[in-house]
Formats: C-alpha cells, sequence, structure tokens
C-alpha cells in the first residue's frame, strides 16, 4: 500500500511538472508517512548518507575542470584543431561540428554543456554555410551525445558509483563506443554533404607549418584524458584523485600557459560550478532515499524474478532493456535515469552473465538517446531555445540521427568486445 501511494504520487508531481528530485523527495516521505515502521529521521539520514562518498568528489572535480575549459581559450582551439583536421572533407563544418563534440567530451562530461556551446558557435555558421537551421541544431545535439561516454563523462562516474563498478574501467570501455559513434556521424555528414552540395568545393591544403603551430595550441587539452585514463589505470591516482588533477591542470592552462583566464571569470567560473554541483548531488540525494525504499519493498529482486522467468537468453534482455530505455529516456532525464534505474538492474545482470562494465555503456548510450525525443528531452529543448529552431522541425532532421544511435546501441549490445576490449587489455 505505501510503496503503491509513493509510486503514484511520484508518476503525478511528474506529470505536473516538478524537479525530480523534490519529487522523489516527497514521495520517499509519503512512504514513510504511510509505513508505520520507520520515522522520517531515517529518511534523512539515507539521503545524507548517498552524499557521504569520496567517489562522489570525482563528479565534482570534473564539473569543475568542464567549467573551467571554457574560460581558458581551450575551446576556441579546440575549434581550429578541429577545423583544419576536417578541412578536406565534403561538410567541413558539419564534420568540425562531430569532432568538436569528441574532443570536448573529453574535457567537460557534460552533454548539455556541450550542446549549449556549439549551438551558440557553430550553428549560425553552419547557417551561413547553406546547412538548414532545423539540420544545424539537430547535428549539434545528436553529437553532444558522444560526450557521456567519452572519459571522464559524468555518466560514467555515476554509473561506477552507484553500481559500484570500477569507474576506470568505465572510462576505458566508453573509448572505443565514442569512437564509433564520432565515425557514424562523419559518414552521415559526408553523405549528406555530397547530396544537397554543401561544401563540396575543393579547400587549399594545409601546410606543415599551420598544422604544427594549430596542433602545438591543441595538444595540451587533448593531453588531459590521456593522463586521466593513463593515471587511473597504472594505479597512479583514484578515479577522485584525477578528477582533482584535471581542476589542476585546467588552472594551470588557463593561468599561466594560455594566460587567457581572468580572475573574475574565475568567481564565474567557481559559482557556475556550485549551481551545476548542486543540482546534480540534490539528485542523487534524493535517488539514494527513493532506492531505499525500493530496497525495503524488494523490487529489485521481484524484477529479477520477473525478467527470468519471461526472458530467457542475454541478447533478448538487451533487446527489451534497449525499447525500455528509450521510452523511458523520453521522460526522464539521463542522470536521474541512472540513479534510479542502475540498482534494478544489477541484480538482473548477475542473473544473466552480462558484463556490468558491458552494460554500463549500452545503458548510458540509451538513455542518451531520449535526451532528443519529445516530450522532455533535455538537450533537444537546449539546443533549440539557444538556436530558436521549431520543436517540429527538429524531429524531423533528428530522425537519421535516432536511427543512427539505436543502430549503434544495437551494435554495442551484440558486440560486447566493442566495449570490453580496452578494458581486458589494458
Amino acid at each position: 500500500m505505501a510503496l503503491a501511494v509513493a509510486l503514484v504520487l511520484l508518476l503525478g508531481l511528474f506529470l505536473l511538472n516538478v524537479p525530480i528530485a523534490f519529487g522523489l523527495i516527497i514521495s520517499s516521505v509519503a512512504y514513510v508517512l504511510f509505513n508505520d515502521g520507520y520515522s522520517s529521521e531515517i529518511l534523512v539520514q539515507r539521503m545524507i548518507g548517498g552524499l557521504e562518498s569520496v567517489p562522489l568528489l570525482a563528479i565534482i572535480f570534473f564539473i569543475t575542470a568542464g567549467i573551467l575549459m571554457n574560460y581558458t581559450g581551450i575551446t576556441s582551439r579546440m575549434l581550429r584543431f578541429a577545423q583544419m583536421i576536417t578541412k578536406h572533407l565534403p561538410g567541413s563544418l558539419a564534420q568540425v561540428n562531430v569532432v568538436l563534440s569528441t574532443l570536448m567530451g573529453g574535457l567537460s562530461g557534460s552533454n548539455i554543456a556541450d550542446a549549449a556551446m556549439q549551438s551558440k558557435i557553430l550553428v549560425p555558421e553552419m547557417e551561413k554555410r547553406g546547412y538548414s537551421r532545423a539540420f544545424s541544431t539537430a547535428l549539434t545535439a545528436g553529437t553532444s551525445l558522444i560526450t557521456p561516454i567519452i572519459p571522464p563523462g559524468i555518466a560514467l562516474i555515476l554509473y561506477g558509483f552507484i553500481g559500484n563498478v570500477s569507474i576506470g574501467s568505465m572510462f576505458l570501455a566508453g573509448v572505443i563506443p565514442g569512437a564509433i559513434l564520432c565515425i557514424s556521424f562523419m559518414i552521415y555528414v559526408h553523405f549528406y554533404a555530397k547530396k544537397h552540395k554543401i561544401e563540396t568545393e575543393k579547400q587549399e591544403k594545409t601546410t606543415m607549418k599551420q598544422f604544427l603551430i594549430v596542433s602545438k595550441d591543441a595538444f595540451l587539452a587533448i593531453l588531459l584524458p590521456l593522463i586521466i585514463i593513463g593515471g587511473i589505470r597504472f594505479g597512479i591516482f583514484s578515479a577522485t584523485e584525477a578528477g582533482a588533477i584535471a581542476v589542476f591542470y585546467a588552472l594551470f592552462l588557463g593561468l599561466i600557459v594560455y594566460r587567457e583566464m581572468k580572475l573574475s571569470q574565475l568567481i564565474k567560473a567557481i559559482i557556475e560550478t556550485v549551481h551545476t554541483a548542486a543540482s546534480i548531488l540534490i539528485i542523487i540525494a534524493a535517488g539514494s532515499a527513493f532506492a531505499w525504499v525500493l530496497t525495503l519493498e524488494r523490487v529489485p529482486q521481484r524484477m529479477t524474478m520477473f525478467m527470468t522467468e519471461y526472458v530467457s537468453t542475454p541478447m533478448a534482455f538487451l533487446l527489451v532493456v534497449l525499447v525500455f530505455l528509450l521510452i523511458i529516456g523520453m521522460f526522464i532525464e539521463g542522470n536521474v535515469s541512472i540513479i534510479i534505474l542502475t540498482p534494478l538492474f544489477m541484480p538482473m545482470l548477475h542473473q544473466f552473465g552480462i558484463d556490468p562494465v558491458h552494460f554500463g555503456i549500452f545503458f548510458i548510450v540509451c538513455i542518451s538517446i531520449g535526451t532528443l525525443t519529445p516530450p522532455l528531452g533535455t538537450v533537444m529543448y537546449t539546443t533549440c531555445s539557444i538556436t530558436n529552431t521549431n520543436v517540429e522541425k527538429f524531429v524531423v532532421a533528428s530522425l537519421p540521427f535516432l536511427i543512427l544511435l539505436v543502430l549503434v546501441a544495437l551494435l554495442l549490445a551484440f558486440i560486447p568486445g566493442l566495449t570490453m576490449w580496452m578494458p581486458n587489455t589494458f
């Protein structure tokens, strides 16, 4: 009875567009009130206990590093580097969009931040080159989904923390899938540009001097993901310590090497970090309380029994999960989905013999797809609001990218080696 009240209340609050964190807290409080065996103090303890974890500091550090990167001049250097290496490809500016998302994903860890940044920088320029606004916006939104699985993606850290999975392994597992997504988008852009005859003219060759200058500027930024992954895998530092090093590295580049960060910008970056981190941490605290409610009612165990009774093979299980997550992703933000659903899926993985690292990348890709779809796609609304694009036109323009993303998700599901090769090798 108490669980039914909590779930109905959560659904009602969700339909009323109440922020998900407060919806989870109110639903958990309702469960306690309708259950005489527990007091509200236990709920508060669960919320606070959900935040008392050293690995969670990695999220704060990487958020800080990603925000600092936007004030250090790294974005402009990455943009020049991406322009140089895609200069001779058909649809070169659209190719820049894809490559820049991949490169910046290794620095910011936030797909919404990357989508917002590129919507401001690239979409107006793409319109001038002949691309439609809807296509430019849909491409920007679609390529931003590479970010969550490129280390140090916040989603990777969240999943690793909640599912008790090695964050270092998650970082390594995301590299090849991220590259596959990047190449897939670039291939599509190639044929799109050829078909619509956009940016197909020959460009003058890049001189060695130009190549070295642009590469030198971008090299220090590109080095950061390599330092993070290498340091974690060789046991030099933990994922949390890697986050602190990333913050120090961003400050070092901005204040000493590039010298483009001012004190006022540093203060602005710190305030932005506090706002972003607080919004994530309150969701984690609320999710911890609601997860406690679900555990008390043995919901994960019941779901596991149901799935094992009606689903016979690991592949069938992954297909069911894919469809389920595509629907869930339309209504619930990605990080919230990770917080709520990870504890539910973990017992099932053991029953079906699926590696949690392999499932984690598949899981994150699937829930990310929902951020491009109505009615509540966060990346969709972020990019459309910035570029002033009609949502209906966006939906039509994004269909090829949605199909491509689903195909990549299926590829990751059926070929575990794509995610597991690097963790197993290194």
